[in-house]
């Protein structure tokens, strides 16, 4: 484990909350130089693209029409939706299994994971047999994902899962995936194996991602960041900005399972789909089995995507965020032949309708769930959204594959929201990046 404690709030994230609290002065402001701050949690900006970048072209999707404008707001939640903090003594909690008897795996940035008692009040210690991580800037001890097969405590496909940031030679890092047996009686981690390794590694501390999602054939996406390096998002020799899809040995799959796309000579075999920023959200959805996926945005332009085999996401080619510091659209533009469109997009980080010439601002989206539970009176088949710069829960009312309206809760909490998901007792959880675990209920 890492030695060097998670800093809690990097200085771009310090950055990004004093400019909520100026919101109001950006239009003045605009033309004033500016520290980097937006969608990411980013200590330093991403690189922008060169001067003279085209003005946003007309047209969506592969030449079709752009996404339509956000959606309205929902319905404001029935007044007996309440949040109970259940635990506050984690440390820099960032994802969230839950055991089959009920109890939490609960990852730690720092490098640290550690077992709740099924009513969130008791923390074990941290489990022996976690690898070192590299705890600097946004990297650390990630997400956590059982086995699709460890459905009871005494099961013999006990395997846990989880992403981390890995050191490589001269101060170089990437995202990895291993897995190891989870032996709770004894409180450690077992026969660990690194099952994945993001290649190149580079330098910098930003945008690991990442989230481990099972599907139903029991292949795991893994979605990873592009290292804040831009255009390595493009180039499909590199898993930079990419979701990559293997079987739970590291392989790639085969046989009588779906293939990964071709991307053809000198791509890595394991890409399932490219042009992502940073998404440090995913999610299937329950019904039509497919991966969405949150990202974020540079200033402005925090994006859900729907990651369907072989597409392109876009990113830095395009995207609905502005140049750091600027009122500067990123990129070429919005919309490109050939690239996809998200589901969804924020501009502001209310949800608010952004108005041209001003700057925009970012929610940061992290982790993501689908609720298909029936506790949460009406919220049946709706997508929620953890935001981190914006402290809030975001609820998006789907209609098929649309998103038809959005709320936002909880932003009285003042909590940055990591990581979201459904129990096994039909309540929501979340885990807020100061610790806390807390119950959404009724």
């Amino acid at each position: 484990m890492s030695a060097t404690p998670p800093d809690d709030k990097s200085p771009d994230l310090k950055r990004r909350e004093s400019l909520v609290r100026l919101g109001s002065l950006w239009a003045a402001t605009a033309a004033l130089p500016l520290a980097a701050c937006g969608g990411s949690d980013s200590p330093t900006p991403s690189p922008v693209p060169p001067p003279g970048s085209a003005p946003p072209p007309s047209g969506g999707s592969s030449g079709g029409s752009p996404p339509p404008a956000p959606p309205p707001p929902a319905p404001a939640p029935a007044p007996s939706i309440k949040t109970t903090v259940l635990n506050n003594t984690l440390e820099g909690p960032w994802g969230l299994a839950f055991l089959p008897d009920g109890r939490m795996l609960v990852t730690q940035r720092a490098g640290s994971m550690v077992i709740l008692s099924a009513d969130g009040k008791t923390k074990s210690g941290g489990l022996a047999g976690v690898p070192t991580v590299v705890s600097t800037g946004q990297g650390g001890l990630l997400d956590v994902a059982l086995d699709p097969d460890f459905t009871t405590m005494n099961s013999t496909s006990n395997w846990v899962y989880f992403s981390y940031s890995e050191s490589g030679s001269g101060g170089l890092a990437g995202t990895a995936v291993g897995k190891a047996r989870l032996d709770v009686a004894s409180g450690q981690l077992l026969e660990f194996t690194r099952i994945f390794q993001q290649l190149p590694k580079v330098d910098g501390g930003n945008h690991f991602g990442s989230r481990i999602v099972f599907r139903g054939d029991k292949t795991m996406f893994i979605t990873l960041g592009e290292r804040d390096k831009g255009s390595p998002a493009q180039d499909l020799t590199t898993h930079l900005g990419k979701v990559v899809r293997i079987k739970r040995d590291g392989n790639v799959p085969d046989g009588t399972l779906e293939l990964n796309p071709d991307f053809g000579a000198g791509s890595k075999p394991n890409l399932w789909s490219y042009g992502h920023r940073n998404p440090q959200g995913a999610a299937l959805h329950p019904t039509t089995g497919e991966l969405w996926e949150a990202e974020h945005g540079p200033q402005g332009g925090d994006e859900i995507n729907i990651a369907r085999a072989g597409k392109n996401y876009g990113w830095p080619v395009i995207s609905w965020g502005q140049q750091y510091g600027t009122t500067t659209q990123f990129g070429e533009g919005t919309a490109k032949a050939g690239m996809e469109q998200p589901v969804t997009y924020w501009e502001k980080i209310d949800g608010s309708a952004w108005t041209a010439g001003t700057a925009k601002s970012s929610i940061a989206p992290s982790g993501i769930a689908f609720y298909t539970g029936d506790k949460l009176t009406g919220w049946t088949g709706n997508l929620f959204v953890g935001a981190l710069a914006g402290m809030a829960l975001w609820r998006l009312t789907l209609d098929g594959n649309t998103v038809s309206s959005r709320e936002r809760l909880f932003a009285d909490l003042g909590e940055r929201i990591r990581c979201v998901r459904q129990g096994p007792d039909g309540w929501l959880y979340l885990l807020t990046d100061s610790g806390k675990l807390i119950r959404v209920e009724q």
